[in-house]
């Protein structure tokens, strides 16, 4: 899981933190040791999440309701299910490959999917940092759910917040983390960010993991 708090508002921080230590609480109770339903465990978790920003800023008495974006993957029984609000992402790579790709919720990405605005144009844009579906906030979110997606052995799997691929690109991303050891390769894709942003970094955000089928040989999983 990754939550980004969303500039531009009082207490991101605080929606991020409030959001990922809701969810991961939930999970804790729930899986026992496995989920019935990921998918129904993610939309409940995330509008348990939801409500529960709202439910700190009423009793902080905060003067709006902090906002921030999410990414949360399950991988169970070899299959992986995920969902995000915002443009926190989750990349699939599959032998040095992009399988796919979150899509995020944003302005410059309805103007791509209209045909009015291309793809290497958005980091331009005007409308480049406008998001139009969050945790917290005043509006409900819209949460995009992904299919079960079976594993295959190697698999990598990685979510992070915009200030990652914002500076590297899907190219950048993919390139970096199936080059190497994945433990070595995540900081090596965050110190790239963070050089191609410069003074403008934004927030640094990673976790990824790499997949092994336990039936098949070759070298045990890893996380970073």
């Amino acid at each position: 899981i990754v939550a980004d708090g969303m500039g531009g508002h009082l207490h991101g921080e605080v929606a991020a933190q409030v959001a990922v230590q809701n969810v991961a609480e939930r999970f804790q109770r729930e899986a026992r040791p496995t989920l019935p339903d990921p998918p129904l465990f993610l939309s409940r978790a995330f509008d348990g999440a939801h409500h529960a920003i709202l439910d700190h800023t009423l009793d902080r008495q905060l003067p709006e309701a902090p906002r921030t974006t999410i990414v949360a993957c399950v991988v169970q029984h070899g299959a992986a299910y995920w969902a995000h609000a915002g443009d926190s992402r989750l990349y699939l790579m599959r032998r040095g490959h992009l399988v796919t790709r979150t899509r995020d919720h944003s302005r410059t990405q309805l103007l791509i999917d209209q045909g009015l605005l291309l793809p290497e144009d958005a980091d331009h844009h005007p409308g480049r940092n406008r998001i139009y579906s969050c945790l917290g906030g005043t509006y409900t979110p819209q949460v995009e759910y992904s299919p079960r997606t079976p594993l295959r052995d190697g698999d990598i799997l990685a979510l992070c917040t915009d200030g990652v691929w914002g500076p590297t690109g899907d190219d950048g991303v993919v390139v970096n983390l199936t080059a190497g050891v994945l433990g070595q390769a995540v900081p090596r894709l965050l110190d790239l960010a963070e050089r191609n942003a410069g003074p403008s970094a934004d927030n640094l955000s990673m976790v990824a993991m790499c997949w092994h089928d336990e039936n098949a040989s070759g070298p045990s999983s890893a996380e970073s």
